[in-house]
């Protein structure tokens, strides 16, 4: 495993490394359909991986981004995780309908912590199944803020029987997030297959750095102008020093 988060690491050194690892979150409860717009047109002008949405608001950016190459990804059971497993696999084949190419799925918290080991695995399975049908990735949340170190190792065996593509820190709503020994922990609980995204504080250029050489295979991020801006002139500077050498 060591190795392969090596490998991750090496390839990070183009504009479009980093922003490929971007999920540009626009989440918050309270954004208008402008603040929502405002926030596809930033994604499609910085050509992140996709734009993550409130399940509503796939009809309004579908258009925006559509030919772009930023894909459209949003949220299941979104943020609390205790949706009925019915209701997860209802939400999944709406927004796949609507457009979504990526979900992110909050697992059931509270029956994690319960160790009702095998209703959350049916879950997720159910979901991932459903997504895969129609050529869909499935990232699976934790919310790691509630988990003990034992509960996030049991998660991540969870999610490789059950055939997520992903496993996530955290919905950003919790009182902690992306923390980096999380990341060490999920990382070296998952086998190559497996991708970690790090959502919850990834708010500079040196938070993203950090988790790809933790490696994380992708990001969720409000500040994505803010971290690109700054990578786009590291690269410059890089370029400049090397041109008068």
């Amino acid at each position: 495993r060591l190795s392969y988060q090596r490998m991750e690491a090496a390839v990070l050194n183009t504009y479009e490394d980093l922003a490929k690892m971007i999920d540009h979150s626009l989440l918050r409860p309270e954004l208008t359909e402008a603040e929502v717009v405002e926030g596809c047109r930033l994604a499609v002008c910085y050509g992140v991986a996709t734009v993550c949405l409130r399940p509503a608001d796939l009809d309004l950016a579908r258009p925006i981004v559509e030919g772009t190459g930023v894909l459209l990804s949003t949220v299941i059971g979104f943020p609390h995780g205790g949706a009925t497993t019915e209701t997860k696999v209802f939400e999944a084949r709406d927004a796949i309908a609507r457009g979504a190419r990526e979900l992110d799925m909050v697992l059931n918290i509270g029956r994690l912590r319960s160790r009702d080991f095998s209703y959350v695995e049916r879950e997720i399975r159910l979901v991932a199944d459903e997504s895969h049908r129609h050529g869909v990735i499935l990232k699976v949340i934790f919310e790691n803020a509630y988990l003990t170190d034992e509960l996030k190792i049991e998660a991540c065996k969870i999610c490789e029987r059950a055939g997520a593509d992903f496993v996530k820190t955290s919905t950003g709503f919790a009182p902690t997030g992306a923390i980096a020994e999380d990341l060490r922990l999920m990382r070296a609980s998952t086998g190559p297959k497996m991708r970690v995204k790090a959502a919850g504080g990834i708010r500079t250029l040196e938070r993203a750095i950090e988790a790809h050489e933790l490696g994380c295979s992708r990001i969720g991020a409000t500040a994505t102008a803010k971290i690109l801006d700054e990578w786009k002139a590291r690269l410059a500077a890089t370029e400049t020093v090397s041109a008068k050498g």
